[in-house]
């Protein structure tokens, strides 16, 4: 006999198979949930318990990725036929969704960041040599890594058309205090990320976590009203574009582990001893 769970679960990932094969078509909520034999209601609180994301935001991210694969594989085709052949109904409807999801137009996307202008430098800190990167608006990167080959590699891949300059700038400067234990200045460092709104709000859930404490996956998840979410919160940690400025090594598994680490496990654990260290130093 099919258990309850067993059966929500069936029921969304019916639901997302359908909004996988019929993007195109923009299904409205009513229509998804007709298809699952649900209210619109009791469909949308489900789909959002277990997909960690509402089927109308489920529907855009897989718009985007459609239309992003679009505009890289065809550097000649225009916005109104991506638009048409995401089964948007105008190139504005195009734009806001890149806007809001991309954090550029669907032009900036397609020209790779050109016109976008990176200032970077290469600096030293207590866990290794990191790099830096910023634009006008903000620290935009910080990766640690040791050979500055593959650290420019990673950044440039990040932003393919920029224009890379090789220098040290005030906002890369106040960026770097934070290595010298100085978390008082973190409101006045600007950042500049792209990400979605759900990576936005797990990234600004990272930034309050206090120096010296931990958290586990599922308490930003319920930080950010999301409870449910913590797999799709460790995939948003998974992308954290600035190490150690935004302490997603400060997040744990629930069990005591320390867990993974874009940047290895090693690091993140030494990061961590390193922080109770100065706090006890303090006291």
């Amino acid at each position: 006999m099919e258990t309850q769970s067993s059966l929500n679960y069936n029921r969304v990932a019916s639901a997302i198979a359908y909004l996988q094969h019929h993007f195109k078509e923009q299904p409205h909520l009513d229509e998804v949930a007709a298809e699952i034999h649900l209210s619109p209601a009791h469909f949308q609180r489900l789909f959002t318990e277990w997909a960690g994301t509402s089927p109308k935001k489920f529907l855009q991210y897989i718009s985007i990725e459609h239309a992003k694969k679009l505009l890289a594989e065809n550097r000649d085709l225009t916005l109104f036929d991506t638009a048409y052949e995401t089964g948007l109904s105008s190139t504005s409807r195009l734009h806001d969704l890149f806007i809001n999801i991309e954090g550029m137009s669907p032009a900036e996307y397609k020209n790779g960041g050109q016109n976008l202008s990176i200032n970077y430098r290469f600096a030293d800190s207590p866990f290794g040599k990191v790099i830096i990167a910023s634009t006008t608006k903000g620290i935009c990167y910080i990766a640690f890594e040791s050979n500055e080959a593959k650290a420019y590699h990673d950044l440039h891949a990040r932003f393919p058309n920029a224009l890379f300059n090789q220098y040290a700038d005030a906002l890369q400067e106040s960026a770097l205090i934070i290595f010298r234990n100085d978390w008082s200045t973190l409101s006045e460092i600007k950042l500049h990320l792209k990400g979605t709104d759900f990576q936005l709000k797990v990234w600004e859930s990272l930034l309050k976590i206090p120096m010296g404490k931990l958290v586990t996956y599922g308490d930003v998840a319920q930080q950010i009203g999301n409870a449910k979410a913590s797999r799709a919160v460790g995939t948003a940690i998974g992308s954290n574009p600035v190490a150690f400025l935004i302490p997603c090594h400060r997040v744990i598994q629930a069990s005591g582990i320390t867990g993974g680490y874009m940047w290895g496990p090693t690091r993140k654990t030494a990061i961590i001893g390193w922080e109770s260290a100065q706090l006890n130093q303090e006291e």
